[in-house]
């Protein structure tokens, strides 16, 4: 690896700014006051609902431009069109192997830890009133129904909605027509890699409201549920959080060793986007400044915009340790019996029906419901035992979520020899990032700005 030369320009960093003044320690301290204030004035804390509703609102309000610009001026710009279908191919495999992974581990910690067992729970005897709104929203969940409703119904449509794969649908149709129009798509093409500029000068200022947002939802959070609630279920929600921890630092860890480079690294890199997820239970409010610094830290700009919206949607590992830890849980406490070929049954349907769930709060729980409702041996009523939780079980959800794709945006990167090691492990470790290898350089290469004279 090639030394950064000393007059190489960094690109803008935060590293330079005060701590009070970075991103990470304004979300802490929004997070431990939206605590303290959750806590000892509830009713005030609940009250604050809207400032987290309002500032996931504000981020959803630019995801759909942010991608659509990512993945059309990246595959455009791709001297080969074959690389999409490579890219994305590539990517469902990782996606389909971890998130398969995933679910396994869940169903192998409920069988060891059994955190269920010895409630003695009688379904006839729980409320499902509060869980019949979730089951109904399952029902709609089907394969067909899924698949359809990737395709919009206009070609504009998608930006007025909040369904991420059909952005990702008409975006890579449209990059892919741009080019094979060839010179007469070169106007185009330059405006929106002009147009990307201020579509992300405007994330920066959104996420500036981010303590705003995280204090907002976490206040709420604790407000509406309380930490007591903890408890009653504090052996289930251990075991998720230990599992996804273990499942984040050994396998995800193991897989960065073998791409070079380190999970714990890309975490400390991605920390102010982790809290702001932790606040909001929501990986969904930092995808796009996901995707921004995944390019930074030298990741191609066309697998960047292939692989981080689609794995919102298809590589869920916190959802899937959630779903098979959760499911046997409720048999346990229920005292079902489920033999061998019952849990296989449970994972096959799990496969499927999470593929489904976007990266939003309450996705988890939705399709939670709707793996129980083709498993009859589970009783979906016993959903309403884990509803208290669950909240507190989507943070960590998300958590997962966001780290795993940030993974596979790496590693994909590095399958396709895309990667620039260099500035990834600049960002990494903390330095300033050199600047992107311009057009005609091989990756790795680093550009630097010659001094005058």
């Amino acid at each position: 690896m090639h030394a950064i030369p000393a007059h190489a320009a960094p690109l803008p960093s935060t590293l330079r700014l005060p701590f009070y003044r970075q991103l990470y320690f304004q979300v802490v301290i929004a997070i431990v006051l939206g605590v303290l204030l959750g806590h000892f004035e509830p009713a005030y804390g609940e009250a604050l609902k809207p400032l987290g509703d309002g500032f996931i609102k504000l981020v959803k309000m630019i995801i759909a431009p942010v991608i659509f610009l990512t993945i059309v001026t990246g595959i455009a710009g791709m001297s080969q069109l074959s690389a999409v279908g490579r890219v994305f191919g590539k990517a469902m495999a990782y996606f389909l192997f971890f998130s398969t992974l995933a679910l396994v581990v869940g169903m192998i910690v409920a069988n060891v830890v059994q955190p269920g067992a010895g409630m003695n729970i009688n379904p006839a005897d729980l409320d499902q009133t509060a869980v019949k709104s979730y089951v109904a929203k399952s029902h709609e969940m089907t394969l067909t129904g899924f698949v359809m409703d990737i395709i919009p119904k206009t070609l504009i449509s998608p930006f007025v909605g909040d369904n991420i794969l059909q952005v990702l649908l008409v975006a890579v149709l449209f990059g892919i027509a741009l080019a094979l129009a060839g010179e007469r798509g070169t106007p185009v093409l330059d405006f929106l890699e002009a147009l990307t500029a201020p579509v992300f000068k405007l994330v920066a200022i959104v996420m500036k409201a981010a303590p705003i947002g995280a204090f907002g939802a976490i206040a709420f959070t604790i407000g509406k549920f309380g930490l007591g609630s903890l408890v009653n279920l504090a052996w289930l929600v251990g075991s998720f959080y230990v599992t996804s921890l273990l499942f984040v630092v050994v396998v995800l860890g193991t897989v960065g060793r073998l791409c070079g480079f380190s999970v714990l690294k890309l975490c400390r890199y991605l920390k102010a986007e982790l809290l702001l997820v932790l606040g909001t239970s929501s990986s969904e409010s930092a995808l796009p400044s996901l995707m921004e610094k995944m390019e930074k830290a030298g990741c191609s700009k066309s697998v960047v915009g292939l692989v981080v919206p689609t794995g919102y949607s298809f590589n869920l590992d916190g959802t899937n340790i959630y779903m098979t830890l959760a499911a046997l849980f409720i048999a346990q406490a229920t005292n079902t019996e489920l033999s061998l070929g019952h849990q296989v049954m449970l994972l096959l349907v799990a496969m499927l029906s999470s593929k489904g769930a976007a990266g939003v709060t309450g996705a988890g729980f939705i399709t939670l419901a709707a793996t129980l409702a083709v498993v009859p041996e589970v009783p979906v009523a016993g959903m309403a035992l884990i509803l208290g939780v669950d909240r507190f079980m989507s943070e960590c959800r998300s958590l997962t979520n966001f780290v795993g794709n940030a993974v596979a945006t790496v590693v994909v990167s590095r399958w396709e020899n895309a990667l620039d090691y260099q500035r990834l492990h600049a960002a990494l470790d903390g330095q300033a990032v050199p600047h992107a290898a311009p057009a005609g350089l091989p990756v790795g290469a680093t550009a630097t700005v010659q001094a005058a004279g």
